[in-house]
């Protein structure tokens, strides 16, 4: 007769992978004052669930500052990242990230950060997270929703560098969906879709993409200023000679813009004096620095 075995089954079927999940919300109202001429503003809504946290920083402006924070450390295939800022009427608010956001390589997957903005009548919304850095094989699709007022002001920066070259990090293969939408008195003024999938060091080689270069960043501006103000602001972000890392232009209502540089460090050596140049009343975030 045979004897049962007594040791302990084993389960072959694969565990399944923790994935990353967060939601934080944060909306501005305008703080009470006795001068009508201030437009200071103050938190009114704040809501952070799993690896999604949000810090306000003090800060001695009118300008309130909010502090985007992904605790996990990174972003692989199957993370969900879902960001809400709502701006009401006057208020004057910044966003950024605590680090940059890597993007690891996925096994299966991709990972998805959606963002929703919202401004009322006459907000400013400046919206500057810190770079995304691309890991070979990594997926990220992103998508940057935004809704103002006719008269509202918006100001965004997205930057991506593909590996760090300092790390000796070389990406050859990967997936990178960026899709932006901005409506303005309900019509739809700006519509960028940018993809970057497959062999992506082929990509970036191209004379037409990148030009072997690693690092890359869309900056966007709009606001109720007429086309005169837009050209001259862009005639002083322009740079001089021959430089074809930096491409500028201004139409209906807003100022749009590539940035392209060697690497991470010399992108941000570009990017701090423009952003000065669309915000000369504000400091960058204390976060932002070289």
């Amino acid at each position: 007769m045979t004897q049962p075995s007594l040791a302990p089954r084993v389960d072959e079927t694969p565990a399944a992978l923790q994935r990353t999940i967060g939601v934080g919300r944060v909306a501005f109202k305008p703080a009470p004052s006795d001068r009508p001429e201030t437009r200071a503003t103050r938190l009114e809504t704040l809501y952070q669930e799993g690896a999604a946290k949000v810090r306000l920083p003090k800060v001695y402006s009118d300008m309130a500052e909010a502090v985007l924070i992904n605790t996990s450390g990174g972003l692989t295939g199957g993370d969900v990242l879902d960001w809400s800022v709502e701006a009401g009427v006057n208020t004057r608010s910044v966003l950024t990230t605590q680090a940059c956001e890597k993007i690891y390589r996925a096994n299966e997957g991709t990972a998805n950060v959606t963002s929703f903005l919202s401004l009322d009548k006459g907000a400013e919304l400046h919206w500057l997270p810190q770079e995304t850095i691309l890991f070979d094989r990594s997926s990220l699709s992103r998508q940057l929703h935004v809704h103002m007022a006719q008269d509202a002001r918006f100001l965004a920066v997205e930057a991506v560098i593909l590996g760090r070259d300092a790390m000796g990090e070389q990406v050859t293969e990967a997936h990178f969906c960026d899709r932006w939408r901005i409506h303005r008195g309900g019509k739809l003024v700006h519509a960028d879709d940018l993809l970057l999938s497959g062999k992506v060091s082929e990509i970036a080689a191209g004379s037409s993409t990148l030009a072997s270069q690693r690092a890359f960043a869309s900056v966007v501006y709009v606001g109720p200023e007429d086309q005169e103000v837009l050209e001259a602001w862009c005639a002083k972000l322009r740079p001089k000679g021959p430089d074809m890392s930096v491409g500028v232009s201004a139409f209906n209502g807003k100022i749009t813009a590539r940035l392209t540089a060697i690497d991470g460090f010399a992108l941000r050596q570009k990017l701090i004096p423009f952003l000065q140049g669309l915000r000369p009343d504000q400091p960058l975030p204390k976060l932002w620095s070289l």
